[in-house]
């Protein structure tokens, strides 16, 4: 109920291209080479009526494989963190699809809470974004529905890489080495000793192993990890509108050396937002008492921060700024 009535609220300022009583979801398999198919989830707006179902861990509110309501409707693509999975971000894509957008999220292979056999080949990730864009211009059974030139992409932490890197950006994983001699206490490097991996893994890297995809004309990225990897000619290729969001009590990837980097190096200016007394994980929707009794470490914010109330404001501005850039 919160969310709709920022919804109504937000009428009178952006023009909402196709807004909907309620919210289809499905999940699909995509094609994924020689590899297993990748898992998505897409939440898209239909005049059909929504019940609660359960996502993993929680509970939302969709009428699963029922029909889309509305026409060239803007694409949202979005990349969870490390250890997520494609309902990480379940609130804002039921935000984006309420407001007539589809959001689309997928499982990146090897990177998923029950599977980190890959979690560090980060170029995985990209070219795994490509294919679900891939999938829902050409082959998902609404395809015709939308707009392929309103594409918008959201990503969180890893994700927040992987959509920099999407819209045209070139990391150099070498740098992670030097970083770590400097900044052992880091938990990325406290992750890569623990995990016996050796710190030059990304050395020999090319640049044609990031995908990007042109397709791409707003993003919304929170907290991205390795933005010290980028530098300026690394983002000198990324030309779309870049809304970041920064968590000012993040101690997992601590200032100033993953939102700043990004902030200061694209060539365009982006939108910049830092969240007060946030932590890194406050970007996920909030839990309920039993995950937070299972996963107090992403789940436990900080004393006096409202996590509920903070994502009806996220949701909302994330609305707003792709509203704004995917006209």
């Amino acid at each position: 109920m919160r969310l709709m009535t920022i919804f109504i609220a937000l009428l009178g300022s952006v023009a909402v291209p196709g807004l909907a009583a309620d919210v289809g979801f499905e999940e699909v398999k995509i094609t994924n080479g020689a590899e297993p198919p990748l898992t998505a989830g897409i939440w898209y707006p239909t005049n059909a009526q929504g019940t609660s179902h359960s996502l993993g861990d929680f509970t939302q509110t969709v009428a699963p494989e029922a029909p889309i309501a509305g026409s060239r409707l803007p694409l949202v693509v979005m990349s969870h963190g490390g250890g997520g999975w494609y309902g990480s971000h379940y609130d804002t894509a039921l935000a984006l699809a309420h407001a007539g957008f589809v959001a689309a999220a997928v499982s990146h292979a090897g990177d998923t809470f029950d599977d980190q056999s890959r979690v560090l080949q980060l170029w995985r990730r990209p070219e795994q974004l490509h294919r679900l864009i891939s999938y829902m211009l050409d082959e998902w059974r609404w395809h015709r529905r939308l707009d392929a030139a309103r594409i918008g992409a959201f990503g969180f932490s890893n994700g927040g890489f992987t959509v920099l890197v999407a819209a045209g950006g070139v990391p150099d994983l070498s740098k992670i080495a030097p970083f770590c001699d400097v900044h052992a206490d880091h938990d990325l490097c406290d992750a890569l000793q623990h995990a016996g991996v050796e710190r030059h893994f990304g050395s020999n890297v090319p640049a044609s192993a990031w995908i990007h995809d042109s397709r791409i004309r707003a993003v919304v990225i929170a907290a991205p990890s390795f933005g010290f990897a980028f530098g300026r000619a690394g983002l000198s290729s990324v030309r779309t509108a870049v809304q970041i969001w920064s968590a000012a009590d993040d101690r997992h990837q601590p200032h100033p050396y993953y939102d700043e980097p990004v902030r200061d190096d694209l060539p365009r200016a982006p939108g910049y937002h830092v969240v007060a007394n946030a932590g890194h994980f406050d970007f996920l929707p909030p839990c309920d008492a039993r995950l937070s009794r299972m996963r107090p470490e992403i789940c436990n914010s900080r004393p006096g921060f409202d996590r509920a109330t903070f994502h009806d404001q996220f949701n909302a501005d994330v609305l707003q700024s792709l509203h704004d850039t995917l006209p």
